[in-house]
């Protein structure tokens, strides 16, 4: 009897010694699993592999002291993006805007910078011929290393005239939008002339992107505080260029 009493006790033990040993095994199991993988940074040069922003500069300078409009400059970074200057003949001060040139702008002008190669060239865009009376013209272009300024009023290259036109087209739009916006807050009569000079841009070809307009001619069309004629003007003209 005393032997099956000690065997019952050594058994129980035996149990009760594997059942404290099995968590611990588990608990250790549990720890050792490794920890996650976390995926390395990306090394620091790869990081700083970007191409940085093109920080060129290009500018476009119109004078004529006897024209309405006798100064006019553009400035703008590779995007397209700066402001317009220009004065009036009978103002003390200047005008200063923002200005940003459409998708198709940007196309135009970039071949024809690109077609200069303006700061390889140390060409003179000055034609033989002098037409200073109708204004002077001066191209620059700074891309923070070089930075060169060619002047001409008249010019036989062709691809610096038309980068001078295309530059006037841009200044003539923004000019147009920033007389509009006067004439609807302070000089409504005024509207339907500048409309006719709008029209008479677009006949021949002298705008740089008609589509920018397209907002400004629908609030045009429906705004009461201009005359009914200079409405039907803005519908007009908006409907030709949507076609």
């Amino acid at each position: 009897m005393l032997r099956k009493t000690f065997r019952f006790v050594l058994g129980t033990l035996l149990l009760s010694a594997v059942a404290l040993v099995c968590p611990a095994q588990d608990a250790n199991k549990r720890n050792d699993r490794p920890a996650p993988e976390v995926p390395p940074t990306q090394p620091a040069r790869q990081r700083d592999n970007k191409k940085p922003p093109d920080a060129t500069k290009y500018t476009y300078e119109f004078s004529q002291p006897k024209f309405l409009i006798n100064h006019i400059v553009i400035e703008h970074d590779a995007l397209g993006r700066g402001q317009i200057t220009f004065q009036h003949k009978d103002e003390e001060s200047p005008v200063v805007e923002p200005v940003e040139l459409s998708t198709a702008a940007i196309g135009r002008i970039f071949h024809l910078w690109s077609a200069l190669s303006f700061l390889d060239s140390t060409e003179d865009y000055q034609s033989s011929k002098d037409f200073s009376h109708l204004g002077t013209y001066k191209l620059g272009m700074d891309d923070g290393k070089r930075k060169r300024v060619a002047e001409f009023n008249w010019s036989g290259n062709t691809s610096a005239w038309s980068l001078a036109q295309e530059y006037r087209r841009v200044a003539d739009q923004a000019i147009f939008v920033f007389d509009i916006t006067v004439a609807r807050e302070n000089q409504p009569l005024n509207a339907p002339g500048l409309l006719n000079q709008l029209e008479s841009l677009y006949r021949r070809n002298g705008l740089s992107d008609p589509t920018q307009l397209v907002p400004l001619l629908k609030e045009l069309s429906t705004d009461d505080h201009i005359p009914l004629i200079a409405r039907n003007q803005a519908d007009r003209l908006l409907k030709k260029i949507e076609k």
